[in-house]
Formats: structure tokens, C-alpha cells, sequence
């Protein structure tokens, strides 16, 4: 070996040696730790400038966000792409909360449909898609048509459908509580056909709605022992307040 070229080879072996002496001690921790400190933020915007670092730690993020059980987007603006890109890594997801955000909710039944192809959605035992008033029943659809071992759902303050209601009867048969606080659109038909239905339903929330009192007496009359959340029930002394 030519002593130029040794002397080039021992300069680089310096070179990286001291490289590592300055590495920053995040970089040396395992990702399974970097995971466990990501898993501790809970700013969406920060875990998105994480992942920007290096490619570590956009692993991180994607490891913390896979052993998530619950996410919550409620207080934050959110659009379609964003919200469904970090559900798709959410693989352990149980609890999914989308409800409108005080900036304002951007999720549209593009973003729904997006979320329903997510691997997590037929493991998911509660929704809440409160007042969310840029969905409709086409973009609920598709979402419930997969979460099959749904258990909590809220679609309070949207306009959905007797046709959301006839999609959650079908495809959600452990359905134990559902909010349906001020769903106008929903009439007294696709109330009947959810309770008579989803045998498993122990509340049902119909503060708002324009039903008639007597639907009440028909759902008790299928489930009689269905807890029915109401103004028109609290007005009423013969039925017990719950």
C-alpha cells in the first residue's frame, strides 16, 4: 500500500471515529425506546415534525403510533389525508374519536372512506364522529360496513339517515350505546329496525330528535330494558327519567 493511500484511509477512519464521539445521545437510543418517548406526545403536529428528522425516527413515530389503542383528534384541525395516513399505522387502535374539532372539522366522506380501508377499523369497539357536519350517510357507510365488533358509537350532531341507521343494524350486532343526539334526519322507521336488530343495545340517545313519544313506547316494547335519552321523556312524568 502506497503511503498516501494509507494515510487517506486512516484520516477517514478519524474522521468517523470522532463522528461518533459528537453523535447526539437520542440517536443512540433503540427505536423501541425512541417509540416509547414518541408515544408520550400527544401533538399531531409535533409527531409529524418528527418524523422529518431522519429516518429513525420517522420509524419511531410509525412503531408509537402502532401500539396506540386510542386516538383522540377532537381540538384539532384535521383533514382527510393527515387523519387517514396516521389511522393506517394505528394497527392496535380500539378507540377512535373524530369529532369536530373547535377549529372546525375537515373530514369529508372522501376522509371516512379513506379511514374504512385502514387495517385497525374492524378491531375498533368505539367511534365518535360528533358533530361532524361534512359527512353523510355515504361516507358513515362505508366506515361501519367494516366495523364490525363496534360496541360505542356517536354520530350526535351529523346529518345522517335512517340509511346510516340500517347500515349500523347489518354490520354492527354488539352495538351496546349509540348517541343520536339532535340526527333530525333520522325518523321513527330507522330507529325500529336498529333496536329490533342490534339485540345487544343497552342506551340510545335521542335528545333532539323529531320523533313522536309513542316511537319511545315501540322501541321499549322490542327492548325493555333499553335506556332512552330524551327531552321529550324528561317532560313526561309517566316515563322514568335515565
Amino acid at each position: 500500500m502506497r503511503r498516501g493511500e494509507g494515510r487517506r484511509r486512516m484520516d477517514s477512519a478519524a474522521v468517523w471515529a470522532v463522528g461518533m464521539d459528537f453523535e447526539p445521545e437520542i440517536d443512540r437510543l433503540p427505536i423501541d425506546l425512541l417509540a416509547h418517548i414518541f408515544a408520550m406526545i400527544t401533538s399531531f403536529t409535533d409527531l409529524a415534525q418528527a418524523c422529518g428528522v431522519c429516518r429513525k425516527w420517522k420509524e419511531g413515530v410509525k412503531l408509537s403510533l402502532g401500539r396506540k389503542e386510542s386516538l383522540s383528534f377532537a381540538g384539532w384541525k384535521m383533514d382527510d389525508d393527515s387523519t387517514a395516513r396516521l389511522i393506517r399505522h394505528a394497527y392496535s387502535l380500539r378507540d377512535l374519536d373524530i369529532s369536530r374539532s373547535r377549529w372546525g372539522s375537515q373530514i369529508t366522506d372522501h376522509g371516512l372512506h379513506q379511514i374504512s380501508l385502514a387495517n385497525c377499523i374492524p378491531n375498533l369497539t368505539s367511534i365518535s364522529l360528533w358533530g361532524m357536519a361534512g359527512i353523510t350517510d355515504k361516507g358513515v357507510v362505508q366506515l361501519i360496513s367494516r366495523a364490525n365488533s363496534l360496541q360505542n358509537l356517536n354520530v350526535g350532531g351529523t346529518f345522517v339517515t335512517d340509511v346510516s341507521l340500517l347500515a349500523i343494524a347489518d354490520n354492527c350486532p354488539n352495538l351496546k350505546s349509540i348517541v343520536l343526539w339532535s340526527c333530525r334526519h333520522v325518523t321513527e322507521s330507522g330507529l325500529l329496525i336498529l333496536v329490533s336488530k342490534c339485540r345487544k343495545l343497552e342506551s340510545i340517545n335521542v335528545w333532539g330528535m323529531r320523533v313522536p313519544v309513542d316511537c319511545f313506547i315501540g322501541l321499549v316494547a322490542i327492548s325493555p330494558s333499553l335506556q332512552i335519552k330524551s327531552r321529550s321523556l324528561l317532560l313526561n312524568s309517566m316515563w322514568p327519567v335515565v
